[in-house]
Formats: structure tokens, C-alpha cells, sequence
């Protein structure tokens, strides 16, 4: 037994390894190299690519389209430099290390003049969502640069070209942040200077920490020996510079957690509580800076120890630190502040009523969506009987029904004949109900006229007198 299990573990074992390899179909480390060399030499041509992608990007942000952003970073030769200074540093290669990294900076500041340049000249300098998006970043972009760059470093390695750069550049977005930076500069806004540019920071350092990593696994030999105490002292300053680029996006992450947390609880409490029979809240805002709910309320003004009840269900809603402010209708004076508490009361109505005629048209489309699915399903059984009596002329009185029962539904036939029919006949009539009814289980009943005991003793007769 034991000499059957060892072949089947071994053949296992190979499957999983193949499945995993990803030394398989790559480059041998010569061309790996060659490639990593070239990426070190700076090409007109890249250059030129480099600020055409830059200003298609900066003009995706500046008229917040996502897929001209999209486009600017298919084209953006970015991605080859940061992947070339992972691999030299693996392979503690220095010199084409300080190669990369001229190259890359030479590649950052073509591209912050471009992008300023581009946003001084743009008449439109109001921020996007595109460029907010690019100044806060989490956790989760530190995991999408490293997700990314290690899907980058295994594609770049291997021999058939794939499209898994392309989707890697688009993944960690290296062009955005760095247009973003050109704008913050364009508009001497520092939020957006130091945002957009840490975000770039991660970007470019996880995916060369990526290409690292990627380069060991892969196991490829290293240009020159380094002694114990400087591999130890070139480890620690990698730590270093991980543990100090993800410290602020975990900060920044934990608080865009708490902060969706806290924004949901505030409008549960505002939805649950904020509900009584002749007053109406036509206005609330959530200030979480200064952790307090302010609502404004129109219609018979609610009780003191009301309000002091919605003060202790605060609490209930994980908002115990937050102060709530409540305006009622009495306390405006002015004919300005009623005309504006009407429009804000119909605003609320109309957004009431839209609600429910949402609501109102799902469930139509659903019940027309039964419907529908019902008539597929629906058998006419009066055209059946006709077109039955119509083949089967030996038949009378044919009619058909539908029957349900615990295992499926049943199409029934029946009708009444001179003589009893064959299996083979009623097969036939079997084959028919099943045909035009969809595969609907047949079931046949067929009578035949009963004889009487006289007209069975004549036909006993008859049959003895011709033997």
C-alpha cells in the first residue's frame, strides 16, 4: 500500500508544482538583464510618449473623465523604471541601480513640469473628485501597489509578452498622483502636494519592493558579493522605509473606517428616531470634526423631554460624544426663514414621493417579470384539444387539462374510442402531449364502451357457433 501511495503523493506534488512555477516560461537571466539594462537608458522617444501621457492624464482629471485616465496610463513608460530599481537592488547591482534611479527622477520632474505647466495654462482650476480621490491615501492603496507590482515583476519576466503591465500601470495609477501634484503646484495647494505625492511614494516603493521580492523568489544570481554586515544594514533600511511609508496610510485608513462608521450610525439615528406624526425633519447635517448632529424640524414643535429622550438614544447608536442641536419652526421670525422652511418641506415631499414612486416601479417590473415568466410557461389547452381531434380522428370527445401534484405538473388527455388502443397508439398520443407542451409529463385516459352481460353471451355465442 504503502509503494501505491508514494507515486500518487509524488504525482501531486509535481501537479501543484507546475500549477505554482514561476521560474516556467521566463526569460534566462541573460535576457532578464538586457531587458533591465535597456530600461536604464533614456530614449527621446520615451520621453516624448512620457509628456503626451502626462498631459492626456492631466486633462482626464481636469475634466474628471475616468477613461481618459485610463488611456494616459496604458502609455505611461513609468511602470519599467521602478521595476528595473527593485531588480538592481536584488541583485545588488549598484551602478544600474544609480542608472534607474537617474532615469526615474529625470522621468518625475519632466512630468511635474508638464502637468504644471498644463494646469497654469487650463482655464478650469476647480478640483475634481479625481484629484480629491488622489490625496488620501489607505491602506488599501499600499496593498494595491504590492498586489500589483508582483503581478508586474512575474509578467515582466517572462518570454511571451502579456497584458499584465498595461493592467498592473492602471491598477496602481502612477500617473494621476503626479498630475495631481503638478496641479497642487499650478494652484499653490499644499493638501494637494503632499497628498497626491505620498501616494505616488507608495506606489513607486511597493512595486520596486514587489520587483525585490519577485527577483529572489525567481533566484537570480547576484553581480557581486556582499558581506553579512551590509546585506544586514541594506535589510534594515528597507524595513525602515516600508514601516515608515505605511504607518500614515494605516492612520489614514483607520480613519476613513471610523469616519464611514460614524456617518452611517448618524443617518440610521436620524432616519429611526427623527419620526413623529406631526413633525417633519426638513434639514440635518453631521459635523464629525466637532461631533455634533444638527437637525431642523418643522411642524408641532416636539417636548423637551422629547428632545431629551433623542439626546440619551444617542448612545444607543455608538454617538455618544456627539451633541445634537435641534431648530423648530417656532424660532423663525422672519418671512425669509418661512419661505425657506415651504421650499425645504416640499423638497423633502417630493423626495419622499419620488422614494416611494422608485419603490413603486421595482415592484411593477418585478410582478411583469412573474407575469411574463408565467405566460412561458402557460399551456392553452383549447388549442390542444383542437389539434388533437384534428390527428387523432378515431378519438371522441377529446379534451385536456393541467394537473399539479407534489412531484411536477401533469398534461392530461382523455376521450373515448370504439376499441381499446395499443400501447404503441397510446405512445404516440404520449409523444404528442409531450412535444407541445414542452417535455410536461403525458398522461392518457382513453374509455371504450362497456358491453353488457347480454351482448357479451352473444358475442360468446357468435364466436362458439363460427368455431
Amino acid at each position: 500500500m504503502s509503494t501505491e501511495t508514494k507515486p500518487q503523493k509524488h504525482a501531486v506534488r509535481d501537479y501543484f508544482h507546475k500549477l505554482l512555477d514561476m521560474r516556467s516560461n521566463m526569460l534566462s537571466y541573460d535576457e532578464l538583464h538586457d531587458m533591465m539594462e535597456e530600461n536604464t537608458i533614456i530614449h527621446g522617444a520615451n520621453m516624448w510618449i512620457l509628456m503626451m501621457a502626462i498631459l492626456i492624464a492631466s486633462i482626464g482629471l481636469n475634466v474628471n473623465s475616468t477613461a481618459v485616465i485610463i488611456g494616459a496610463m496604458l502609455i505611461s513608460p513609468l511602470m519599467s523604471g521602478i521595476l528595473t530599481m527593485g531588480y538592481s537592488l536584488a541583485i545588488r547591482d549598484i551602478s544600474m541601480l544609480k542608472h534607474a534611479a537617474s532615469r526615474f527622477a529625470t522621468q518625475v520632474i519632466i512630468s511635474l513640469i508638464t502637468s504644471t505647466v498644463y494646469f497654469l495654462l487650463s482655464p478650469l482650476h476647480t478640483a475634481t473628485s479625481e484629484m480629491i480621490a488622489r490625496t488620501s491615501p489607505t491602506l488599501w492603496d499600499v496593498l494595491i501597489a504590492l498586489f500589483g507590482g508582483i503581478a508586474g515583476s512575474i509578467g515582466n519576466t517572462r518570454k511571451k509578452t502579456s497584458n499584465v503591465i498595461p493592467g498592473v500601470a492602471i491598477a496602481t495609477a502612477l500617473m494621476p498622483p503626479i498630475c495631481t501634484v503638478g496641479y497642487g503646484i499650478a494652484t499653490a495647494q499644499l493638501s494637494f502636494i503632499l497628498g497626491a505625492s505620498y501616494l505616488f511614494l507608495i506606489n513607486m516603493l511597493f512595486i520596486a519592493l514587489s520587483a525585490f521580492f519577485v527577483t529572489k523568489l525567481l533566484r537570480v544570481p547576484a553581480h557581486t558579493e556582499v558581506d553579512e554586515k551590509r546585506e544586514r544594514r541594506i535589510k534594515r533600511a528597507i524595513t525602515i522605509a516600508v514601516i515608515v511609508t505605511v504607518i500614515p496610510s494605516v492612520l489614514f485608513a483607520g480613519l476613513t473606517v471610523y469616519r464611514s462608521v460614524l456617518e452611517k450610525n448618524a443617518d440610521d439615528y436620524l432616519k429611526k428616531e427623527f419620526v413623529f406624526s406631526d413633525t417633519q425633519l426638513v434639514q440635518s447635517n453631521v459635523d464629525l470634526m466637532d461631533k455634533k448632529i444638527s437637525a431642523s424640524l418643522v411642524g408641532i414643535p416636539i417636548t423637551d423631554a422629547r428632545i431629551s429622550e433623542l439626546e440619551n438614544k444617542l448612545k444607543d447608536y455608538d454617538l455618544g460624544g456627539f451633541t445634537l442641536q435641534i431648530t423648530q419652526n417656532k424660532s423663525l421670525e422672519t418671512e425669509a426663514d418661512g419661505d425657506k422652511v415651504t421650499i425645504a418641506v416640499q423638497e423633502n415631499t417630493i423626495r419622499d414621493l419620488q422614494s416611494q414612486l422608485d419603490a413603486e416601479k421595482e415592484k411593477n417590473a418585478e410582478l411583469t417579470k412573474d407575469l411574463e415568466t408565467i405566460a412561458e410557461h402557460t399551456i392553452d389547452c383549447s388549442a390542444l384539444t383542437k389539434k388533437a381531434s384534428e390527428i387523432f380522428t378515431d378519438i371522441d370527445e377529446i379534451w385536456c387539462g393541467v394537473m399539479y401534484s407534489n412531484s411536477g405538473k401533469y398534461i392530461m388527455l382523455t376521450g373515448k374510442t370504439d376499441r381499446e388502443l395499443t400501447p404503441s397508439e397510446e405512445q404516440v398520443l404520449c409523444n404528442f402531449l409531450s412535444q407541445e407542451t414542452d417535455g410536461c409529463t403525458p398522461v392518457v385516459r382513453i374509455d371504450t364502451p362497456v358491453q353488457s352481460e347480454d351482448e357479451e353471451t352473444e358475442t360468446e355465442s357468435d364466436t362458439e357457433v363460427s368455431e
